[in-house]
């Protein structure tokens, strides 16, 4: 049931008259009770409409408006069922259609014509049975993934996370030979997943002192050299094996960056595991969600929209730069100067149900004490990994 008295005190600090009062709480009873009480960090007892009111609380009453309006028409939360759905799209949308071309190439068919023929078919089993699924963060939702697709994947073709040790490499490869009846089988396609990426930077970046690249492919890439080395004619993965990079949910920013990224990794991982490479996701977010492009040079922003302009006003002044310092390491890394938009100065207004990117506007997650500026106060509080 929905909290009477919360939607009263919404209509309070808001300042609401009855009738805009009546017409608002239908839009907050529907939200609240379809997505936003989700939100899996509110502490028992307390949903979205109590920390509206807190959240509301926090800004002069004559930004309240701009504030409220953000999160009814701009702010993008995706919610579990939606999550869901973008996973259980994975391999009937994203997988299959690659295996079908990919068989259909080394048969000389056409792609429709893969399941066509006994033999076709087998040949796509086959090179099904040779993809390798590995988790990158408990983000990945593995678990959600094999359900999802039980019955069409092996359990032991799939990993759900990357840090693998010799005896599960061991375990993967044997496997793969037994059920292929084949003592030479490899895996061809390994698949990296990951919930979320918004800017591309985390998953691979190499420093411009020329140091030892970091990111996620890097650490993947050093675990797999590392076990080749130990394991030999042991080890799972084939030469030069197709890397795909999967995010359920991607930005259009962050797809780009990670083309660019894969391009730099050919040059500057010369004896790199992988041959080609694929960047796929469930859900691509277009650019129009940013609020603005942030200028890093000049810290200048070019709204995304003429409307977006008192929202980025709030962003800049309702900011504490403490959160920076906590997290300076990982931002001067990015290029930033400050955390006014978010990590990598993305400028997002997106919550995803377990937690909310860093990416997004600290306006919506940040809890500080204002030591450096402004006492921020989240509406979806954020779990961070730094400081």
């Amino acid at each position: 049931m929905i909290n009477v008295l919360a939607l009263n005190l919404v209509a309070k600090v808001m300042n609401w008259d009855n009738e805009t009062a009546t017409e608002e709480y239908a839009w907050l009873r529907l939200m609240s009770s379809m997505k936003y009480d989700g939100y899996s960090d509110f502490r028992a007892g307390i949903r979205f409409l109590e920390n509206l009111v807190s959240w509301l609380r926090h800004f002069d009453p004559d930004d309240r408006p701009t504030a409220y309006k953000f999160v009814k028409t701009r702010m993008v939360y995706i919610s579990t069922l939606e999550m869901q759905r973008v996973i259980e799209t994975f391999l009937p949308e994203i997988v299959t259609p690659y295996l079908r071309r990919s068989v259909a190439a080394d048969l000389n068919i056409k792609p429709f014509e893969v399941w066509k023929t006994v033999e076709a078919a087998d040949a796509f089993r086959d090179r099904l049975r040779r993809c390798l699924f590995v988790g990158l963060s408990d983000g990945s939702r593995i678990d959600v993934m094999r359900r999802a697709n039980a019955g069409r994947m092996s359990q032991e073709q799939v990993v759900p996370m990357m840090n693998v040790d010799d005896d599960k490499w061991k375990s993967l490869a044997k496997d793969l030979k037994d059920d292929l009846k084949d003592e030479t089988a490899r895996f061809q396609d390994v698949y990296l997943i990951d919930d979320f990426t918004a800017s591309g930077t985390t998953f691979i970046r190499f420093p411009t002192d020329g140091g030892s690249p970091k990111g996620k492919l890097a650490k993947f890439e050093d675990i797999v050299q590392a076990a080749k080395d130990r394991l030999g004619e042991s080890f799972p993965l084939a030469d030069g094996y197709t890397l795909h990079i999967h995010h359920y949910v991607s930005t259009a920013q962050a797809h780009l960056a990670l083309e660019g990224r894969i391009v730099e990794a050919d040059v500057k991982l010369p004896s790199k595991s992988f041959g080609a490479s694929a960047i796929t996701e469930g859900l691509l977010l277009p650019d129009a969600i940013r609020l603005a492009t942030i200028d890093k040079a000049t810290r200048n922003a070019t709204l995304t929209s003429p409307s977006d302009g008192p929202i980025l006003d709030l962003c800049e002044r309702y900011y504490d730069h403490a959160l920076f310092h906590r997290l300076e390491k990982h931002c001067r890394e990015a290029g930033q100067t400050d955390m006014k938009y978010g990590y990598a100065d993305c400028a997002l207004p997106v919550i995803l149900e377990h937690n909310t990117p860093n990416n997004s506007v600290p306006m919506l997650w940040a809890e500080t004490n204002g030591t450096l500026g402004t006492k921020m106060h989240s509406l979806f509080f954020r779990r961070d990994r730094h400081g």
